[in-house]
């Protein structure tokens, strides 16, 4: 897929990741970016400096991401894109409150069920049409310290694979950007063991959205801004029982800080 004339939605569009999407789609010649964000203040901001349209969404709301979309119709016209790249990162383990177990799982994975049941059935209909999903490297891998995260994660790619397994051929494509270490607010509020890790290896999110449009352009399904987490992945498959030894290094690494 190529952005020049495209309507596009992206999710969690007032900061990191989903701004720097926004600025490069409307740079793409998109015909219509779509800032969707609880912080409805700074969406408007990014929709102002872009030319874009700024919607204030709650992603955990079923209801809300349907008045998007059905807004997006409205004002611009049918979705060619639907970016859904809201998520947050908690950490802990079987300790966390079931309380933030939901709201994980109402962020990180829901918000992209309730996407795709918002904007598949019209997509087909056309016979066209993209989904991206964010997770993150946690979702093909796993986060030291970060159950909840790692988790979800792992549902959100989960539920991109059997998208593009089961709308494939409907025409509907499907990709999944999974970046490691990332310069936004998530890395920056991060207090655990392994950000200094992360902040060595961490890029723009400029440079996560360089990938992205590069991997919609190949229509790939893993957008992989850091390409080791393709070998880790590959090392994963190759030998499991090996994968989490190395992984269990890790931990008694990070723990010993």
């Amino acid at each position: 897929m190529f952005l020049r004339d495209k309507v596009v939605i992206v999710t969690g569009g007032a900061h990191g990741i989903g701004r720097a999407l926004c600025e490069r789609f409307a740079a793409e010649g998109a015909r219509g970016v779509v800032v969707a964000d609880i912080d409805d203040a700074q969406a408007a901001g990014v929709a102002s400096a872009i030319g874009g349209l700024a919607v204030p969404t709650d992603v955990t709301s079923e209801a809300s991401i349907q008045d998007l979309v059905r807004r997006t119709r409205d004002e611009i016209g049918p979705i060619d894109l639907f970016c859904s790249n809201a998520g947050i990162m908690d950490k802990g383990g079987l300790e966390v409150s079931d309380e933030d177990w939901d709201r994980m799982w109402r962020i990180n994975f829901r918000a992209h069920l309730y996407a795709a049941r918002a904007v598949v059935p019209a997509m087909v209909e056309r016979g066209r049409g993209y989904l991206l999903s964010v997770a993150s490297a946690a979702g093909l891998l796993t986060q030291i310290g970060a159950a909840p995260y790692t988790i979800t994660k792992h549902a959100a790619v989960a539920l991109a694979e059997w998208l593009a397994v089961t709308y494939g051929d409907a025409g509907i494509k499907v990709s999944c950007l999974c970046p490691q270490g990332v310069r936004t607010r998530l890395l920056a509020n991060d207090e655990g063991p392994l950000k200094e890790m992360l902040t060595e290896i961490a890029l723009a999110p400029e440079e996560v959205a360089d990938s992205v449009v590069k991997g919609l352009e190949e229509e790939r399904f893993l957008i992989l801004p850091h390409p080791e987490v393709a070998e880790y992945l590959h090392r994963k498959a190759d030998d499991h029982d090996r994968w989490l030894r190395g992984m269990r290094r890790l931990q008694k690494k990070v723990s010993a800080h």
